[in-house]
C-alpha cells in the first residue's frame, strides 16, 4: 500500500500512514475526469439567457420606406436583424442544461484525480484540523506552518461539527483558500448515520494546486470509494 507523511497543524511529522492504492494510487483516466468535469460545468449553468426574435421585438409594423425608386437597399420591417435595434437571429433562449454520469464513472474520476495530486506530492494528510474559534489569522497561521502560503489550496473536512466549521469560516476570507466539510446529514433520509463523502469532486480538486485531508477524511473516502 501507499504511504504518506502525517502531519499536525504545526506542520510538524508525527507518523505516516498508509492509502489505499484502489483510491489513492491508481492510473488517472483523463477521458472519465473531463466528462465529470464538463457535467459539473454544465450543469452549473442557469440557461436563463433570452434574446427576442422579430416576433417579439416591439414595432415595426410598416415598411420603413418605399420598395422602389428611394436608392436605397430594400426593406420590409425595422424588426429584421440586419437593423440595429433588430431581432436577434439564431440567438439562445431560456433551456435546461443537465448532464449526468454513470455512478462507477464518477467514483472512477474522483479516485483519478485524487491519485493525480498524490503521484504529484500535492495532497498533504493531517492528524486533524479543528478551530475553537473562525479567525482568519489561525488559518494564515495554519497554511505558513505548511509552507502554503503562497499556494492555491483545498481542504476537505469530516464532519458537520462547530469546530470544523470554524476552519471554514476562517478560510473564507483567502481567495487562495476553500473549505468544503464533505458531508451533508440532511441527504439522510431515515436518520441513520451513514458516511458521506458530498461535496468531494473533481474540478474543486484539480482547480487547486495543493488538497489537504484529515487521517478521518482519508478513511471516510476509503470506506466510500473502496466498495
Amino acid at each position: 500500500m501507499a504511504q504518506i507523511e502525517l502531519l499536525n497543524m504545526k506542520g510538524e511529522k508525527v507518523g505516516t500512514l498508509e492509502l489505499s492504492d484502489s483510491v489513492f494510487n491508481i492510473d488517472p483516466n483523463m477521458d472519465v475526469m473531463y466528462r465529470y468535469v464538463d457535467m459539473q460545468l454544465t450543469n452549473r449553468r442557469q440557461g436563463t439567457a433570452s434574446t427576442k426574435t422579430r416576433a417579439t421585438i416591439r414595432g415595426g409594423g410598416r415598411k420603413p420606406w418605399p420598395q422602389k425608386h428611394t436608392g436605397r437597399a430594400r426593406h420590409g420591417s425595422i424588426r429584421s436583424p440586419l437593423w440595429r435595434h433588430g431581432a436577434v437571429a439564431h440567438g439562445p433562449k431560456p433551456r435546461e442544461w443537465y448532464k449526468k454520469l454513470p455512478k462507477k464513472m464518477k467514483r472512477l474520476a474522483i479516485k483519478s484525480a485524487l491519485s493525480v495530486r498524490f503521484r504529484e506530492n500535492n495532497l498533504l494528510v493531517l492528524d486533524d484540523v479543528r478551530f475553537d474559534e473562525p479567525r482568519t489569522k489561525r488559518m494564515k497561521e495554519l497554511l505558513s506552518n505548511l509552507n502554503l502560503s503562497d499556494k492555491k489550496i483545498l481542504f476537505f473536512l469530516p464532519w458537520k461539527r462547530e469546530e470544523y466549521m470554524n476552519v471554514r469560516l476562517a478560510g473564507r476570507n483567502l481567495k487562495n483558500v476553500k473549505v468544503i466539510i464533505a458531508d451533508n446529514p440532511n441527504n439522510s433520509k431515515t436518520g441513520e448515520e451513514v458516511t458521506r463523502i458530498d461535496g468531494v469532486n473533481v474540478y474543486d480538486i484539480l482547480n487547486h494546486d495543493v488538497l489537504v485531508l484529515t487521517r478521518d477524511m482519508v478513511r471516510k473516502i476509503e470506506e466510500v470509494l473502496g466498495k
